[in-house]
């Protein structure tokens, strides 16, 4: 088969790979998958989770080749769980003591043209849903979770609460549509990207501002931060604008440590909050929201073949990439 290959930092390389053998895994024949930022983190050498030679990739849509549900139309859930550990039968998968996902060894990734999973990771697209957007069902659950968290943590509805939104990567801007679907009007999202802002702003739905001008909102003002970028100095925004008793939601995985003001968390009951990936309802609950067109415009998303995805990564690296999302198609 053909696979995009991480070789080592900055490196790519399209080429012929053995095909993978599903022994009691089911074979999908990818369709298309997006490059998430943690994919953009492996590239750059910078996850010791994710070690050259390696395919990447794991936001993946497909047709099933072997199984009982062969010939489906499926997404992937990309996290592997045990099933049987207390948070799977409480059913936090995503915390499972054993956790597993594709695109980590030992599960190779879906920049390639087959894939093997578990049959219960495949989830059938309903009808006429595009693999492309299917593809979105991943990163868009992500958000999904951090969202549902942020609910429980506020001590008021998302229609009444200042929200913003650090990063308008795919996360980011994801977190926003799903805010906006439950009624969260007071929407802005914080983007380093000149280009990225312009698309935010062409769009008319959401303001976008740049951090640390005039268009900030001011220190300890707002209800609820979700940090879609989770570096050093986001976590550093994200303190200085959540306001006495507001939220603060941390998805990002851009470095590990850094930002935080404990003090300022600590005396003013600013609840913090680490989101990770999300439960299999949510996956689904994503996958129908999608369908249904819930979430708003998915304008966001750009397309190209898995052949030239290395260019899409220097790019991406470059930024020089004014979407959200790049999804490459096998």
């Amino acid at each position: 088969m053909k696979a995009l290959v991480y070789t080592g930092p900055v490196s790519l390389e399209y080429r012929d790979e053995p095909d993978p053998v599903s022994n009691a895994d089911v074979m999908v024949k990818v369709a298309a998958c997006g490059i998430c930022g943690s994919d953009m983190h492996a590239y750059l050498g910078h996850d010791e989770r994710r070690n050259a030679p390696l395919i990447l990739g794991h936001e993946a849509a497909g047709e099933v080749l072997d199984g009982p549900m062969a010939g489906k139309r499926v997404a992937v859930n990309p996290l592997v769980t045990c099933g049987t550990c207390d948070a799977c039968l409480g059913g936090r998968q995503n915390l499972c003591s054993s956790r597993q996902i594709i695109s980590m060894m030992p599960r190779p990734g879906a920049f390639a043209e087959l894939l093997t999973v578990p049959q219960t990771n495949i989830i059938e697209l309903p009808e006429g849903m595009s693999y492309e957007t299917a593809a979105l069902t991943e990163p868009l659950a992500v958000s999904y979770h951090a969202v549902n968290l942020a609910e429980r943590a506020l001590s008021m509805p998302l229609t009444a609460a200042r929200i913003v939104i650090l990063g308008g990567g795919a996360i980011g801007m994801g977190a926003a549509h799903i805010v906006r679907s439950r009624g969260g009007h007071d929407v802005r999202i914080a983007e380093m990207s000149e280009l990225r802002r312009g698309v935010i702003q062409a769009a008319g739905t959401f303001q976008s501002y740049m951090p640390g001008t005039a268009d900030e909102p001011a220190a300890s003002t707002v209800d609820l931060v979700i940090d879609a970028y989770g570096g050093e100095r986001s976590r550093e925004a994200a303190c200085n604008l959540a306001r006495p008793g507001g939220a603060i939601i941390h998805i990002g995985l851009a470095s590990g440590t850094g930002g935080l003001d404990i003090r300022k968390l600590t005396l003013q009951e600013i609840a913090f909050i680490g989101t990770y990936t999300y439960t299999m309802v949510e996956f689904r609950e994503t996958m129908a929201g999608l369908a249904a067109g819930t979430f708003g415009d998915i304008d966001w998303v750009e397309q190209r073949p898995l052949s030239e995805g290395a260019e899409a990564f220097r790019e991406l690296r470059d930024g020089s990439v004014a979407t959200a999302k790049i999804i490459l198609r096998s």
